[in-house]
């Protein structure tokens, strides 16, 4: 498919409050943290505050086809999804490679997605390509509403009309934009991406454009059964999901890992990995995907590398020494 632009989200009004450091990259848009990333993390850990995830794209889906129709093109099962259970879901290549990511929910009405930033053009375009004779409409609706993320444990209120994905990390809302400030102002108070971003990576959680290259498969992320459902088919790249499930195992392996507290810069998205036995100088098996500072464990960091890497393997990202835990069975 074609290169489709997509534009970016409105920028959110909460950039304005004390303390908003500006994120880059990926997640522009919004606030990086409001000037305590520890505190913020804390909070979230905690099972208070707020993360303004506005800057994610919105995506709808109507008409009474929505769902048998979404079912034939992602690899979740959805033919009877209820009403208000959350589910997660991938659109893959015809060669079994990670495109796109959806994070959804049925009102009974629509089902709403939200999904990574800069991809609804092309997510969007591809649905459209693949209505035919189905009753559905798709929708772009990232200019009416934003996402706001309360952690697990929240006793913040969701709105009377809200849509909420209720899930073991949190709840998303779908607000209406012009209902962020006044629900940040009386919900907060505010974490900013990195604060989120920490706690997904504590969790294992990949995330598509930092976890994914062109090349990944589920499997290699551990996606089997949270976002893969391997009792149905019907979907573009199923063949390679089921090769790989029942002949196969997937060429690398997510890991988490725990990196030397000592060093005061973090590696960054692609700092090679290799062996700690052999240097700087030895064979790239991987490379760091996201890397952040926890507030209790200190900085960590996900990573894929080649399947046959010793699970007990004293590891290298860069100059980093690295203690690897494993995520993904070799």
């Amino acid at each position: 498919m074609a290169d489709v632009k997509t534009p970016k989200a409105p920028s959110s009004p909460l950039l304005s409050r004390p303390g908003a450091v500006a994120a880059e990259g990926a997640d522009e848009g919004v606030a990086a943290h409001y000037g305590d990333l520890f505190r913020e993390q804390a909070a979230l850990a905690d099972g208070t505050g707020l993360v303004d995830l506005s800057h994610r794209g919105v995506v709808a889906v109507t008409g009474p086809d929505r769902l048998s129709w979404l079912h034939l093109l992602i690899t979740q099962h959805v033919t009877d999804l209820p009403p208000g259970q959350a589910t997660e879901a991938l659109i893959l290549s015809s060669n079994g490679h990670i495109e796109h990511a959806l994070y959804l929910v049925d009102d009974g009405e629509t089902v709403w997605a939200h999904v990574e930033p800069g991809t609804r053009g092309e997510l969007i375009a591809y649905l459209e390509s693949m209505v035919f004779f189905y009753r559905v409409e798709v929708a772009d609706r990232t200019d009416e509403y934003a996402v706001v993320h309360l952690p697990a444990g929240s006793i913040a209120p969701v709105p009377d009309g809200a849509v909420v994905r209720e899930t073991p990390y949190g709840r998303d809302l779908f607000l209406p934009r012009a209902e962020l400030e006044p629900y940040a102002d009386a919900n907060g108070p505010l974490a900013g991406i990195l604060a989120y971003e920490a706690l997904r990576v504590e969790a294992h959680r990949p995330r598509l454009g930092f976890e994914t290259d062109h090349r990944t498969i589920p499997h290699e992320l551990g996606l089997i059964g949270s976002a893969v459902h391997l009792q149905k088919g019907c979907y573009r790249g199923q063949e390679t999901v089921a090769r790989v499930q029942n002949l196969g195992k997937p060429p690398r392996r997510l890991v988490f890992l725990h990196l030397d507290g000592s060093d005061v810069h973090l590696p960054g998205p692609g700092t090679p990995v290799r062996l700690a036995s052999d240097g700087e100088d030895g064979r790239k098996l991987g490379f760091v995907t996201t890397s952040a500072r926890h507030h209790e464990l200190g900085p960590i960091a996900l990573a894929l590398v080649k399947r046959n890497v010793p699970v007990d393997a004293e590891l290298m990202a860069g100059d980093t020494a690295a203690a690897q835990e494993t995520v993904v069975e070799p």
